[in-house]
Parts: C-alpha cells; sequence; structure tokens
C-alpha cells in the first residue's frame, strides 16, 4: 500500500511540475513574442515620420510636444514628429472619411483621444488594436488592472488606447483679490452673494464648463447617486435636477446676473486675468503655475478644491486602423510611457500634466525625476489631489446633461 501511495504522489509531482513548466513556459513565451514585435517596430520606425493629431488649443502643450517630445524622439529613435493641431470632431470625420474611401495609407499615424470620441471610434472600428501590451514601458511602469487604465469616461479602452497623462478639475482665485476659497457648492454660492457679477463659468459644451457642471452636480447630489444610474439617461434629468435648481439659484449673482454666459475657458482666463473676475478654474491642475510663470496671472493666484472631491481623468492616445506608420506609433507612444518624457510633462513651466505611471513601479532614481520637479506657484500637491478624485461620468451622458444645463439654466432666470 505505501509503495503504490509513493508512486501515486510521484505521478502527481511529475503532472504539477509539467504543469508549472508549461505555464511559465507559456509567460516566456508571450513575453518574447511581446519583446520580438516591439523590437520588429523599432527596426521599422527608425527614419520614419509620425503624424501626431490632436487639439492644438494650448499654447505650452503644442510648445512641450515641438520643443521636448518630439527632440526626443528625434535623438533616440531617428523618428520625426509632427504635431497636426485640428480639433477632435474633424480629426474623427477624417478617419471615418479615409476609411469609407477605403484608403489603406492614412494621414493620422498617432490621436489624442478621450471619453466620447473613443467610443466613437470604436464604435466605428476606426482603431487599431489591442497594443498596449506590446510597449515595454506600458508593461514595465503601469498597472494594467487600474480603473484608470482600464476604462475612458466609463468606456472599456480594452488595449486600444493607452494613458497620455491625467488631468483633474480645480478652482482658481487670487488671495490678493478674495480671501475665500469655497470648499463647497454652498460655500461657492455665498461667495457669488459676496462678490456678484464676478464669478461666472463657461458655457458648456466648453469642455471646461461641463467639468464645472458636472462637479456641482457630484457636490450637491452626491457621486455614489451619479454613479448608481450607470448611463441610464431616462434616470438622469430627475438624479440632477436638485443641482439644476442650484445652478438656478446661483445665476443672478454671476456675470451679467446669469443672463449670458462666456463661450469659452479661454474667455474666463481673460476676464480673471484683467481682474473683471474673482475666480477661474481648470481641468489642468497645475496650470496656474503656468500662467503665474508666464506673467497672465498674480503671483497670489491659487487653487482649491471642493471637500466632497473633483472630476479627474485620464486621456489617451491610439493609432488610427489605417494608419501608415504604426511601428512608429507604437514607438512614440513607448517613449512618452518613459519617466523622462512623463516627467518633462509634469513639470508646470513645460505643461504641468499629471504623470500617468504607478509610483510603486519606479525605481529611486526615477522617482527622483518627479519629486525634483518644482510644482510653481499656486499649486495644490499632488497627493491632496488624488486624495480627492473622483471619476469621470460615462461619456455618453455627458451630451445628455449639456441639453438639460442648456434648455434649464441660460437666461432663465
Amino acid at each position: 500500500m505505501k509503495k503504490i501511495l509513493a508512486v501515486l504522489l510521484l505521478v502527481l509531482l511529475v503532472f504539477s511540475a509539467a504543469g508549472c513548466s508549461k505555464t511559465s513556459n507559456e509567460q516566456t513565451t508571450n513575453t518574447s513574442s511581446q519583446a520580438t514585435r516591439f523590437e520588429q517596430a523599432l527596426a521599422k520606425a527608425k527614419g520614419t515620420t509620425v503624424n501626431f493629431y490632436g487639439w492644438g488649443g494650448d499654447e505650452r502643450t503644442n510648445k512641450w510636444i515641438d520643443t521636448q517630445l518630439a527632440p526626443y524622439l528625434k535623438d533616440h529613435y531617428s523618428i520625426t514628429l509632427k504635431r497636426v493641431p485640428m480639433d477632435i470632431d474633424q480629426i474623427l470625420n477624417k478617419m471615418l472619411g479615409e476609411k469609407q474611401a477605403g484608403k489603406k495609407d492614412g494621414s493620422i499615424d498617432l490621436v489624442w483621444i478621450n471619453g466620447e470620441n473613443f467610443y466613437t471610434a470604436t464604435k466605428n472600428n476606426l482603431l487599431y488594436g489591442p497594443f498596449t501590451q506590446e510597449l515595454p514601458n506600458f508593461n514595465k511602469y503601469l498597472d494594467p488592472a487600474s480603473k484608470e487604465v482600464q476604462y475612458d469616461f466609463g468606456y472599456e479602452t480594452k488595449g486600444s488606447e493607452s494613458p497620455y497623462g491625467k488631468a483633474e478639475f480645480v478652482l482658481i482665485n487670487d488671495s490678493a483679490a478674495t480671501s475665500e476659497t469655497p470648499k463647497n457648492a454652498e460655500e461657492l454660492l455665498a461667495y457669488a452673494k459676496k462678490y456678484p457679477g464676478k464669478v461666472t463659468y463657461p458655457a458648456p459644451p466648453d469642455f471646461t464648463g461641463s467639468a464645472f457642471v458636472r462637479n456641482i452636480i457630484y457636490d450637491v447630489v452626491g457621486y455614489d447617486k451619479i454613479a448608481s444610474i450607470g448611463n441610464d439617461k431616462a434616470k438622469l434629468k430627475g438624479t440632477i435636477q436638485p443641482a439644476m435648481d442650484y445652478l438656478k439659484e446661483l445665476s443672478p449673482y454671476l456675470w451679467k446676473e446669469g443672463k449670458t454666459y462666456p463661450a469659452s475657458i479661454a474667455q474666463v482666463d481673460n476676464m480673471f486675468s484683467d481682474g473683471e473676475l474673482v475666480m477661474d478654474m481648470s481641468y489642468n491642475p497645475n496650470a496656474v503655475a503656468g500662467m503665474i510663470a508666464t506673467g497672465r496671472f498674480k503671483d497670489t493666484a491659487r487653487s482649491f478644491i471642493f471637500d466632497k472631491g473633483m472630476i479627474g481623468n485620464t486621456h489617451f492616445l491610439a493609432i488610427p486602423a489605417n494608419a501608415s506608420n504604426i511601428d512608429g506609433a507604437l514607438v512614440a507612444i513607448n517613449a512618452i510611457l518613459s519617466p523622462e518624457i512623463q516627467a518633462s510633462k509634469y513639470d508646470p513651466k513645460n505643461w504641468g500634466d499629471l504623470p500617468v505611471l504607478e509610483n510603486s513601479k519606479l525605481n529611486p532614481q526615477e522617482k527622483d525625476q518627479f519629486n525634483k520637479i518644482p510644482l510653481g506657484k499656486g499649486v495644490i500637491p499632488q497627493d491632496q489631489l488624488l486624495a480627492k478624485r473622483l471619476p469621470e461620468m460615462p461619456a455618453d451622458l455627458i451630451p445628455a446633461i449639456e441639453e438639460i444645463w442648456q434648455s434649464e439654466i441660460p437666461g432663465k432666470n
């Protein structure tokens, strides 16, 4: 009996070892295959041009791409990066038009994309992928299980876009002009009453104005209630009505008594800079430092946030399915996920965009690249921002919220 048990045990050990060996071999093969694909991309990308399409409305962002990212790609990989500024709606129309025309060598190699635009692109099969598993820096420095990697405004990324940077909504005032920093919607109402006509926000669908409205919804209604409805538009209006009622109450104390609203965040920035307004806002939490550094804002400008939290999102990079230089785009995205480039992008004097890398995956030297960056004046430390970070709403709810705001708020007081 003991001999039989010994034989059975030996057999089980052999099968177990074989199973472990198979798993290990599969993992090694997968890793090797990914490395081989990227090595092939490196070789093919050398000496090529990558056409990078994306929003070009921010001077500092454009300058960072042209003076930091492009030279890095040229020096390290012999890739020429050509930045093509274009609104995302036009980019999507171009991609769709090329697909319908059957154009196999597309004009766009790399695209800066987000939220509902990513959803539209995937729904129309406009994107190449999945590809993130092919990128060494994605595997080395990011957490693929993170919701901020897996989801973009509530939509699954499924490896068809790679994180580019993070953003978080903040409010801004000038401490020399107003000592108060409202910590919630109720205090913001009192603030507007104290400084009548000197507070406002851009009219949705302006990106920043729409984010302000959503942040008010979170503060008045509660993030949990919004999260519980998912993307159910039928439940949306009733759920957010208390926030709409609040915005109606706020309206008479705003600029021009809320009868009209600025068309863009650029207009609000200018009005704040000129002293016409006592409050500004941004979806870039480090924007205030850049504004101070360039002399647009006074040294006393500062960011502040609500106690219940502020909306944050991750913006992404994708590759069109018909890109003519997929290899170059892969190499460019991998470079963007390097600590050196993410740190350069994080520096407020360049852009001030929050990094996407997992701090726990950085070695001491890599962490030091970020720690030594002076954040500049008026900026909230990253750990405080992340402690108050709330996820974005599903992308298809945003146009519905903007329609509700348009029907209930402007000129209705």
